[in-house]
């Protein structure tokens, strides 16, 4: 967890008028704790002054463990957001999902003052003549304002942190050069063309250590220049009035974030191969290319997925697809081709999506997103770009997991290019994926055990019999 230092005068509250004992940081799975204990707290309204007694310790909470960089997997550094606003709506949003930076014109200084020292209404508050009390602990917003002054950025201290350019031609682009001695950060505003200007920058920047922001107006818009040349720009000032687009920019940076988290696979020994006749198969070729040793995660029950190798081997009889799921060979060596083509399962098979969720195979299609995962539980997120549905010959596949005697099933396409990963057998050995038409009782293979009541591809908690 990253460490976050308080300072009250980015709070905007005069440290002479709030007397505090040293922080205490307290650590939380979902959100970084900030207490202290508070004599008393001048606020200013309408000219005259309350006296607000905290009756025992406050606590602030800072939600996220960084209030303002989300660590973003694929990238060589965390993505910083800063939000430029002049919603209460939105304030509140970005500070709920950890963003806690905001910028503000000249003019809206009362705004950010305002914002520095904002009590959330879920604590009841009694008055009193000129005092105010608070009976139970009270959630403070605590952000950091940086205030526009002159195509520059400062903080509440006068320092500068960021300079302002505007680009709408390609000559204003080319003078926007890193320069070594250069003390604050960047941030552009594309006012023509966005995808080629931001890869220039980043192109660009690339050596620097100076972040580059670039100003948003939708989170496509972000997820534009986040995503530039592979390692995107440094960071993004949204600029909006719609809490929505806060609420969507934060669900893409926890879709990135999710390669960075390792699934749980689970060996299986295989009990039973049955051919089971004809159906309408699933074919799903992705946007990447898969390397050996990755496929999709499915299975007839949710419960239980198999992980189902991609087409990336090659064999005599058909050329390898790095863009779908197969195999052929038992041996995944790394030097071998890759692909990103899967041969999988029927119409009605789950297939693991991000978010924890699935869908069914025959609801994928062009633009929706699937993980990809290795036989050590790594994963991506991968576009698919084309399904097919044809009639082929099925086969059954029945495993069992060893420890709690579980039965999981897959019908798969009965075909030597579809094939499922084998357990790693440590460094020295070649990892293995072996074809359905190849299976036989007592092989074993990878699959992810998870609940399996869902609605609308969501985990719930529900009594459920399938079978």
């Amino acid at each position: 967890m990253s460490t976050v230092v308080y300072s009250p005068s980015l709070a905007g509250i005069p440290t002479s008028q709030l007397p505090f004992f040293p922080p205490k940081p307290v650590k939380s799975n979902s959100c970084r704790l900030i207490s202290w204990d508070v004599n008393s707290v001048t606020v200013s309204s309408n000219n005259s002054d309350k006296r607000a007694r905290l009756q025992f310790s406050s606590r602030v909470t800072m939600c996220s463990s960084n209030p303002s960089s989300i660590p973003s997997p694929g990238y060589r550094q965390p993505k910083v957001v800063w939000i430029w606003t002049e919603s209460k709506q939105v304030m509140t949003a970005a500070v709920e999902r950890g963003w806690n930076t905001f910028i503000f014109p000249p003019d809206r200084r009362e705004l950010a003052n305002e914002w520095s020292f904002c009590l959330f209404p879920d604590y009841s508050i009694q008055v009193s003549d000129s005092d105010v009390f608070f009976e139970n602990q009270t959630a403070i917003a605590l952000i950091h304002p940086l205030f526009i002054e002159e195509e520059k950025l400062f903080d509440s201290e006068g320092r500068r942190v960021a300079t302002f350019y505007e680009v709408s031609s390609p000559k204003q682009l080319q003078l926007l050069q890193p320069v070594d001695k250069q003390p604050d950060n960047v941030i552009i505003n594309l006012l023509d063309w966005q995808v080629i200007p931001a890869e220039n920058v980043v192109a660009v920047f690339q050596s620097s250590q100076i972040t580059v922001f670039a100003i948003s107006k939708t989170p496509s818009e972000a997820q534009v220049f986040l995503e530039a040349l592979e390692q995107g720009l440094g960071g993004i000032v949204l600029k909006v009035e719609d809490s929505t687009a806060v609420v969507e920019l934060k669900d893409y940076f926890d879709r990135r974030n999710e390669d960075n988290n390792i699934l749980s696979l689970t060996k299986a020994t295989i009990t039973q191969v049955h051919i089971s006749g004809m159906g309408d198969r699933v074919c799903v070729d992705l946007c990447s290319l898969m390397r050996p040793g990755e496929g999709l995660l499915v299975g007839s029950f949710a419960r239980g997925l198999f992980l189902v190798h991609s087409e990336c081997l090659e064999s005599n009889y058909i050329a390898s697809r790095p863009f779908r799921v197969n195999a052929n060979d038992n041996s995944i060596e790394p030097f071998l081709k890759v692909l990103s083509h899967l041969n999988k399962g029927p119409v009605h098979a789950y297939v693991a999506i991000p978010g924890g969720k699935t869908c069914y195979l025959s609801e994928l299609n062009t633009g929706k997103e699937v993980i990809v995962v290795d036989q050590n539980g790594k994963q991506r997120t991968a576009i698919v770009g084309r399904v097919k549905i044809e009639t082929r010959p099925l086969i059954l596949v029945e495993a069992k997991e060893a420890e709690n005697g579980t039965l999981y099933s897959a019908l798969l396409q009965n075909a030597e290019t579809v094939a499922l990963i084998c357990p790693s057998q440590g460094s020295g050995f070649p990892n293995k994926a072996i074809p359905v038409t190849s299976l036989k009782v007592g092989d074993e293979i990878l699959l992810i055990i998870q609940g399996g009541a869902r609605h609308t591809g969501i985990e719930i908690q529900e009594f459920i019999v399938e079978k």
